[in-house]
């Protein structure tokens, strides 16, 4: 089992102090932790609060899982370690498999555009210049 819980769908307004409030009637609590946008310092509506024992832990997501804390149904689960990808949003999982993301070329660019699917425009491209694609008077 597991001492610290996620806890999804908190409001904005949710800080560590009214977290506290909340689970703090299921027994010691170690740490307290809404996690904030580094930029803005916004609550990006989830954190942890992790409890002395297991069993703490344990009672505190059974009754607290769908509980109202802030005006919001909160939702919690015990937290997974990072790195780990068993959890139902796939964790650290490359996104695509067996080689970069979508759209990058390395450091130096060039290559394919990441928009249009093609070389970058005013390129000529692997195969050489693009045919002009105009027609041209008494062409079909």
């Amino acid at each position: 089992m597991a001492r610290k819980l996620f806890i999804g769908g908190l409001a904005w307004g949710t800080d560590e102090e009214a977290l506290r409030g909340a689970f703090s009637s299921f027994g010691e609590i170690k740490d307290v932790r809404v996690i904030r946008d580094p930029t803005t310092q916004r609550s990006r509506g989830f954190g942890f609060v992790e409890f002395g024992t297991d069993e703490h832990a344990a009672a505190a997501k059974t009754a607290m899982d769908g509980a109202d804390v802030d005006g919001r149904r909160i939702r919690v689960d015990f937290a997974q370690e990072k790195g780990r990808s068993d959890g139902p949003r796939g964790g650290g999982r490359d996104p695509r498999p067996g080689g970069p993301p979508r759209g990058f070329d390395g450091p130096r660019g060039g290559g394919r555009d990441m928009h249009s699917g093609g070389p970058p425009r005013g390129s000529d491209g692997p195969r050489g210049p693009r045919p002009d694609r105009r027609r041209r008077d008494g062409e079909r």
